[in-house]
């Protein structure tokens, strides 16, 4: 069983998936509350599905970008599970768990989530054989970078207000619906748990939460 823990932003999310079938689910939103949420949310979970901790073999966590403060909560909380049960650990980029839950397109496909101040965090993607994969590192932009960008038929996905949305008008969009627009955890489960059974597996001590500047770059 591996238990997959996503904390990047308010949008909160927890799955349990054993290889075959997703177990159990939680997607939330946190008004900053992560640290007080997140460890019963857990123990909720595992009661809800009849398992404890001990059914645990493997941990994923969403690595970033997103929210100092949240991303360090929920890192934290894994990699102690992971030292405590001496079981192993997978960081997944948040980015590529909203990547990951989009159909293959011919399109190129970009993928955002706030990054604060009005700007996001975004990364772009090419699907191929394999699913979607990155094409270069995760940047913070504007939104009206984020539109001039979008020169040719795009794919946007990410979180986005209301407001945000009426902003976006460009024929070379077209915008992800907002229930695929949500992060799932079972994504990141499934994801992390592919990497696990090809032994491809993080240190503890040194795996390391993704955060970027708003100019794009990441912390010195």
């Amino acid at each position: 069983m591996l238990l997959a823990v996503d904390t990047s932003t308010a949008q909160v999310g927890l799955a349990l998936y054993d290889g075959v079938q997703i177990i159990g689910e939680f997607a939330w939103r946190s008004a900053r509350r992560h640290t007080v949420e997140i460890a019963p949310a857990i123990s909720d979970l595992l009661t809800r599905c009849g398992l404890t901790m001990d059914d645990v073999r493997a941990l994923g966590a969403a690595l970033g970008p997103g929210s100092f403060t949240s991303l360090r909560v929920g890192l934290a909380l894994v990699k102690g599970l992971a030292l405590s049960k001496h079981i192993p650990l997978v960081g997944v980029p948040t980015l590529d768990i909203l990547a990951n839950a989009q159909p293959a397109s011919r399109r190129p496909l970009v993928c955002a989530i706030q990054a604060g101040r009005g700007r996001f965090a975004v990364s772009a993607y090419k699907s191929s054989r394999k699913g979607w994969q990155a094409q270069g590192s995760a940047r913070v932009v504007s939104l009206e970078a984020l539109m001039d960008e979008a020169k040719s038929p795009a794919i946007l996905c990410g979180e986005f207000s209301a407001e945000d949305i009426q902003r976006m008008r460009n024929e070379n969009i077209r915008l992800v619906s907002p229930a695929l627009s949500v992060r799932r955890p079972a994504v990141l489960a499934e994801l992390a748990w592919a990497r696990w059974q090809a032994g491809d597996v993080d240190d503890e001590a040194s795996l390391a939460p993704i955060y970027l500047h708003t100019d794009g770059s990441p912390p010195a």
